[in-house]
């Protein structure tokens, strides 16, 4: 890497000024270990002893760069936008609080891994050490973060399978109106083509012999930071991170390059369910049985014009398809989509550690990428195509572009695609 004219310089430890006293040593011991380096564009290059020490100086540096996108992209990963915007969001919330359950996320960070604790756990000092050294800094609704918060937005692409669920239908549902379909969700209303662009050219097509990656991501100028993360753990990579998260999305390490681009291959399915009366609940038909529908109360809480905040409670219902989210002719809808957050946490980190296509492959079996294509290159002259690790095995007797009956035990997704089987493409 090359850095050009004068470097500005700091050790972390010179910012320690802790909200508490308790914090405080620890964050000092953690800040010593740990130096940012800003080049003439501003750019941050954040090293660190170990990965969980570059984790840190790469949270606080996305801080001091924009504290507000980082915030608000786990406000809205969380289901709490309308906090900060008003009652006009909490659908948008209660879309997302029907897939992303805290006390869910809790639990899962309690069983992550060790070294993946460890990270998150580093990310979220890296942000308490950043609002605790700006008390100017007043976020919008997160005030203090939590390690387990970081498995609310683990994939990393722009937007999410969760948004296939259309609002107008999640609020005719839950607030029985009948709303119908928006101009936009009919698709009636003009939107420029969204996407990105990723180019691998292989050595026998380069004039040096050696592959090249071009990477295009289409997004506007600052969705993304442009940094660099390394550690003496053998951690440096370099690239574009989506605000709030700790690894590297689209870019490089010494060996290899990786582009993300957004796939439109179809891994949501929706399931119509055959609900039936069951004393005072409700039961719905699968096989020869009829199983308990599945209830939990979910509360969003949003802002008044004045500032203070109400809340409206819901009781979400669900299948063991997935969330119900509208109903059609009879039927309620549940709607299946991947949601593996410590998986996709860990493919998402251990990539930017990958050296070849081998290893880079190997951690593609963790299978939790549903929405991004891969364009990869690395420095043994090898390119490909990867398509997203998350496709599930159904029954092809069946029209999954429309709900299939949740009845039919034979409807189920089975298991997920091999690698193989997906249409990769290799050194072609």
């Amino acid at each position: 890497m090359r850095v050009l004219g004068f470097l500005v310089v700091f050790s972390m430890a010179l910012l320690v000024s802790a909200a508490h006293a308790s914090d405080e040593a620890r964050w000092s011991a953690e800040a010593a270990r740990i130096q940012i380096v800003r080049d003439d564009w501003g750019i941050a290059h954040v090293h660190g002893k170990t990965d969980a020490d570059a984790v840190f100086g790469m949270a606080y540096a996305q801080a001091e760069d924009d504290f507000n996108r980082v915030e608000m992209n786990y406000v809205t990963a969380l289901g709490r936008t309308a906090e900060a915007e008003g009652e006009d969001a909490i659908w948008q919330d209660l879309r997302q609080k029907l897939f992303i359950d805290s006390d869910v996320l809790k639990a899962d960070y309690a069983k992550s891994p060790d070294w993946l604790k460890t990270l998150m756990n580093a990310w979220a000092t890296g942000l308490n050490f950043y609002l605790a050294k700006h008390p100017t800094v007043k976020p919008r609704v997160i005030t203090h973060f939590e390690p387990w918060m970081a498995l609310s937005f683990s994939e990393g692409s722009i937007g999410g399978d969760i948004e296939r669920v259309m609002l107008s239908q999640l609020e005719d549902f839950y607030d029985n109106r009948k709303l119908g379909m928006t101009d936009d969700e009919r698709g009636l209303i003009f939107h420029e083509p969204r996407g990105s662009n990723g180019i691998a050219i292989s050595p026998s097509d380069t004039r040096d012999g050696h592959a090249l990656l071009l990477i295009n991501p289409h997004t506007t100028f600052f969705f993304r930071s442009e940094l660099q993360m390394s550690s003496d753990e053998g951690l440096d990579a370099y690239g574009a991170v989506t605000w709030g998260q700790f690894f590297i999305y689209q870019g490089f390490n010494p060996h290899i390059g990786w582009m993300h681009t957004s796939s439109g291959v179809d891994v949501v399915d929706e399931f119509a369910e055959k609900i039936q009366r069951r004393g005072k609940g409700y039961c719905y038909v699968y096989g020869s049985s009829c199983n308990p529908l599945g209830t939990r109360p979910v509360t969003i809480r949003y802002r008044l014009p004045n500032g203070k905040l109400a809340s409206r409670s819901f009781t979400t219902c669900f299948t063991h398809h997935g969330p119900i989210v509208r109903a059609d002719s009879g039927h309620w809808i549940s709607f299946a989509m991947m949601n593996k957050p410590v998986e996709a946490l860990q493919q998402s980190y251990l990539r930017t550690k990958a050296n070849d296509l081998a290893s880079f492959m190997q951690v593609a079996q963790l299978k939790a990428n549903s929405s991004n294509n891969t364009i990869f290159a690395d420095d043994k002259g090898e390119i490909a195509y990867l398509h997203p690790q998350f496709v599930p095995r159904r029954d092809n007797r069946f029209d999954y572009t429309k709900p299939v009956d949740g009845s039919d035990p034979t409807t189920d997704w089975g298991s997920l695609s091999a690698l193989g089987e997906l249409p990769n493409v290799v050194n072609p």
